[in-house]
């Protein structure tokens, strides 16, 4: 049992370093919607694009690695005026 339970254990540090030395693969970045002016971050992992009705979007920002960091692209363009939400 105690080989079992450290097999298990050990396993799952394995694993988990891995996930974390791997870079991700998916990235985000902002869009902005055309009738409003709100910024919205997307997900490129997603498999769908946003629906394109009855208003158009734009890519307003370069993909970026994690949610933290498009948060921050989409809080700059609010102070910059470029979003209104």
């Amino acid at each position: 049992m105690r080989r079992a339970t450290a097999l298990c254990a050990a396993a799952s540090i394995a694993v988990s370093g891995l996930a974390l030395t791997s870079p991700a693969q998916a990235g985000y970045y902002v869009i902005r919607w055309d009738n409003t002016g709100i910024c919205q971050i997307w997900n490129e992992e997603m498999t769908s694009k946003p629906l394109q009705w009855p208003s158009d979007y734009k890519v307003v920002s370069k993909p970026v690695p994690t949610f933290a960091a498009a948060a921050a692209v989409q809080e700059k363009m609010r102070q910059q005026r470029h979003c209104t939400l």
